[in-house]
C-alpha cells in the first residue's frame, strides 16, 4: 500500500486521542496473542483465585501491550492505516467492516 501524507490529512481530536489508539489497542492484542490466551487460560483455570494466580501472565501481558502503546512508529503504522480507511470511506462511502463482505450474485 502506497503511504499516504499525513501532513494533508486533518485528523480531528476523537481520532488522535480515541480512534487511533483504540486501533492501536486491537493490533497490539493480535500482537501479543500468546500472553492473552496464557493469561484467558489462567484465569478460566483459577476462577476466583485468577487475582493471585495469574499475577504472572498478567504482568507479561500487560508489559508486551505498553511496549506497543508505547511505540510511536507503531503509533504512526496505526496513524496511516487509519488515515487510508478514512479517505476509502470518504471515496465510497462504504465502512470498512462491509467492504471485506461478498457481495451477493444475482442468479
Amino acid at each position: 500500500m502506497e503511504a499516504v501524507n499525513t501532513e494533508e490529512v486533518h485528523l480531528r481530536h476523537v481520532e488522535k486521542d480515541v480512534l487511533i489508539p483504540k486501533m492501536m489497542r486491537e493490533k497490539a492484542k493480535e500482537r501479543c496473542a500468546e500472553k492473552v490466551e496464557a493469561f484467558t487460560n489462567c484465569c478460566k483455570e483459577s476462577g476466583f483465585l485468577m487475582v493471585f494466580k495469574c499475577r504472572e501472565q498478567n504482568a507479561l501481558l500487560k508489559e508486551c501491550l505498553t511496549l506497543h502503546y508505547e511505540d510511536r512508529a507503531f503509533f504512526e503504522e496505526c496513524k496511516q492505516e487509519y488515515i487510508r480507511e478514512k479517505l476509502e470511506f470518504e471515496r465510497t462511502g462504504i465502512p470498512k467492516k462491509n467492504r471485506t463482505q461478498k457481495l451477493p450474485t444475482i442468479p
